[in-house]
């Protein structure tokens, strides 16, 4: 009975529950950009997001914008929660030279990010891999499966735990340097944004959100070719006519057969997307982690 109010009571949990409220908000205001961006990676697709938006509220419905999101939902709380508490342990490991009452150093900051997107990929990648099946279906497949959970277990049943994970190391290799640059890029920016916030915690909405979409769009372009081979490499299944051989193969024949500027389709819709999802995670983050530190120092007086 007494567990949630201890556990509130601490550090570690209010940055847990602040990040849990962060991922939430993220995934609400992206997730429409986030299926066009998907459909816009595929190797059938030539359109622009707004061609492909027409075609999908048209012949699917507005909500099919929405098809899985029920699977990253589900898991973004603990996930995202997870996410900032790992990175917040790391910034401080990886630079012992800060004293605990100073900011983390830029270098802890870089290196803990980059620690923190190689281990949060262990459960995003069987996430992303199910999302990115419901948001391919299309709403007059005679085989689609209903939800997160039947996709799940279709794959499983056929694959086994290597179709869950397939994916995994690209998604590691796309999330570790993503990520460091992504909280380097929202510590450094909100400093200069807002001299000093970073040890007073005092920044303004406008901070949160301008420093969250620019970290989220700087994480973004610099992965993006790794994101494109991760969606081809996810969106196949056992059954598909040309699997791919891996990584290096996927890359090799999607350069070959398509190009290199295909590396950066749907880049438009995922920057746009980066910002408004970004700046959204941090401001409810940073938001959550201020009431309820000032409801735990109202409640000890």
């Amino acid at each position: 009975m007494d567990f949630w109010p201890e556990f509130l009571a601490s550090s570690w949990g209010k940055e847990f529950v602040a990040g849990g409220f962060g991922g939430t908000a993220g995934i609400i205001a992206g997730y429409p950009l986030d299926t066009l961006r998907i459909r816009q990676q595929q190797p059938t697709s030539t359109d622009s997001a707004i061609r492909i938006l027409r075609n999908v509220v048209s012949s699917e419905g507005p909500l099919a914008l929405y098809r899985g999101m029920a699977a990253p939902l589900a898991s973004v709380t603990f996930q995202n929660a997870m996410a900032f508490q790992i990175y917040a342990v790391l910034s401080r490991v990886f630079d012992t030279s800060v004293r605990t009452t100073d900011p983390p150093s830029y270098k802890g900051v870089a290196l803990g990010g980059i620690g923190t997107g190689a281990i949060q990929s262990l459960m995003l990648s069987p996430v992303e891999l199910i999302k990115i099946h419901l948001q391919l279906q299309k709403k007059t497949q005679a085989n689609s499966l209903k939800g997160p959970v039947s996709v799940a277990r279709s794959i499983y049943r056929t694959e086994g735990w290597r179709g869950i994970y397939r994916g995994f190391t690209i998604t590691v290799l796309r999330d570790a340097p993503a990520h460091g640059l992504y909280f380097w890029t929202y510590e450094y920016m909100r400093e200069q944004l807002h001299p000093g916030c970073r040890k007073s915690g005092q920044e303004s909405f406008r901070t949160m959100l301008i420093a969250g979409g620019l970290a989220g769009v700087a994480s973004w372009i610099c992965c993006y070719p790794l994101d494109v081979i991760k969606t081809r490499i996810q969106a196949q299944s056992q059954y598909s006519p040309s699997n791919y051989g891996g990584i290096v193969d996927c890359f090799n024949r999607i350069v070959r057969e398509e190009g290199y500027h295909v590396l950066w389709r749907g880049l438009g819709t995922a920057v746009a997307r980066a910002f408004v999802v970004n700046g959204a995670i941090f401001t409810a983050y940073e938001t959550a982690l201020r009431c309820l530190f000032n409801n735990s120092q109202a409640t000890n007086q």
